[in-house]
């Protein structure tokens, strides 16, 4: 093939400031991918990997010695941060692809952020957006372009009638966007992913400093068919498909032994779903005497069905993730979440008894909700003492049931800048002030009780619970009352 391919994303970690902060980066599975893809077509590729970059100009010395025909930002659909299309990561994408521009590339963009608004990163110079999961358009958009056929017949993607530079407003009937293209079933006849493109050093270290081990992601499904109704699916939608075990135990068999790593983060919105997976995972797993650790996202009904717990904790696990989202069952009935209070309880009970680490999610601030509902989720939080939470606020994003219910309400601001903003996007119970300040009072009740509990249970060294207990303690109390005092301010 005559064309060669720089692939790249728009997620720098720095400048997402709680993520960087947290040093866990992942290299970007998803791009990853695509390269294998476009590789086994017989294409040269690159990576320029914005993970651990400082600004988009970095990549121009790739470019000028280079000299790609295409630049390909591919976002990592299996990191859920993309999701969020943060408006640092999207002024980022759009500086790419500007200088893919002006170093003479054809420009491909695929996200979740570009399929919401194909029509803002047409405008800012982008030759194609690609709609959707991305692999198959890719490959069958470069084929044709390199064989100087219409891309008419591409399913999946947008673009301008008229050349790209006659195109500035990117607007109305100026804008083609071919049909849909179906989801991949076959997950399996995709390549490995381009593993060998990543620094892998840079990432290792970084884990190594801050943590003591090393981890990697990897996917073994696309999609979710649940319907909690906040929840964006832009790339792979409301399907669910699977990668066969044997596939999946394959790849971690090769990345333990071409890189040592012995810790996994699986990157599905739900691991496990399909019959007997995790039974046969767990099979393979120890006919092949694989030894390592991983952490999922989950649901807790899900969680309960059969011998699922044990042979996920035969295989592995250390960590799972689980929406609990809020303590209160209206509230979760009214996100159309599918669970209830108590399989929270349940799940989280079986799984300690397991020896997993159970890790909560958790959602403010969703329509109709009142002081009560918060207090039962904090209620539920403390009694149930997960190993850690994950705070957020309701998001309204594009394509969501919920999005549609609050589109009237939204201001000028409709996108987080980064993952630790946490504005409300709607006029919602209290104010923007009141969640802020919420966040941080859930955490510090939360970490109080954990303390305590640890102190109770002779957890050594004490005097470094009492310490932390002597901060908590009074920083919650603080916060407590200015919460009251945040109640009487009006929602926006």
């Amino acid at each position: 093939m005559s064309g060669s391919i720089l692939f790249t994303h728009s997620y720098f970690y720095r400048f997402d400031p709680k993520q960087w902060k947290a040093q866990q980066p992942f290299p970007p599975y998803g791009t990853l991918y695509a390269a294998a893809v476009m590789r086994e077509c017989g294409f040269g590729v690159s990576l320029f990997d914005t993970n651990l970059r400082k600004s988009p100009e970095e990549i121009i010395p790739l470019l000028k010695t280079q000299k790609p025909a295409y630049l390909v930002l591919y976002d990592d659909g299996f990191n859920y941060l993309t999701k969020m299309c943060l408006t640092n990561m999207r002024e980022a994408a759009f500086r790419m692809i500007k200088l893919g521009k002006e170093y003479g590339c054809t420009v491909i963009v695929s996200s979740s952020d570009s399929t919401d608004h194909f029509e803002d990163y047409l405008r800012e110079g982008a030759d194609f957006i690609i709609l959707g999961e991305g692999e198959i358009t890719l490959r069958e958009l470069i084929l044709a372009l390199e064989s100087d056929n219409d891309v008419t017949a591409v399913q999946g993607i947008a673009y301008c009638g008229l050349r790209i530079t006659d195109c500035p407003e990117a607007s109305g009937q100026s804008v083609i966007r071919n049909p849909p293209r179906p989801v991949l079933h076959d997950l399996d006849s995709l390549p490995d992913p381009a593993w060998d493109l990543v620094d892998m050093e840079a990432y290792r270290g970084i884990w190594m400093r801050h943590h003591g081990y090393f981890s990697l992601n990897l996917a073994t499904t696309r999609g979710c068919p649940y319907k909690c109704n906040w929840c964006a699916k832009p790339i792979y939608g409301n399907r669910y498909n699977s990668r066969g075990p044997e596939r999946v135990a394959a790849e971690i068999e090769m990345l333990i032994e071409r890189y040592g790593v012995r810790h996994f983060w699986m990157a599905d919105d739900i691991f496990g779903l399909k019959p007997r997976w995790v039974q046969d995972f767990r099979d393979i797993v120890q006919a092949k005497g694989l030894k390592f650790t991983y952490k999922i996202q989950s649901r807790v009904d899900l969680l309960l069905k059969e011998d699922t717990i044990d042979a996920l904790a035969a295989s592995g696990l250390r960590q799972a993730w689980v929406g609990a989202e809020s303590g209160s069952q209206k509230i979760l009935d009214a996100m159309d979440k599918g669970t209830t209070v108590a399989e929270i309880r349940e799940a989280t009970r079986l799984l300690k008894q397991k020896g997993v680490e159970v890790c909560f999610f958790l959602q403010f601030g969703y329509l109709g909700e009142t002081r009560e509902d918060i207090e039962k989720t904090i209620a539920l939080v403390e009694e149930l003492l997960p190993h850690d939470i994950g705070v957020s606020v309701s998001y309204p994003l594009p394509g969501t049931k919920f999005y549609e219910k609050v589109k009237n309400l939204l201001g000028e601001k409709q996108n987080w800048t980064d993952s630790d903003d946490l504005a409300m996007m709607y006029p919602a119970t209290y104010s923007p002030q009141f969640y802020r300040r919420l966040h941080r009072l859930v955490h510090k009740r939360f970490r109080l009780r954990q303390e305590l509990r640890r102190l109770a249970d002779g957890v050594t060294p004490a005097w470094r619970r009492i310490i932390r207990i002597l901060y908590y303690a009074p920083a919650a109390l603080l916060d407590t009352w200015r919460l009251k005092r945040l109640e009487k301010t009006p929602a926006r």
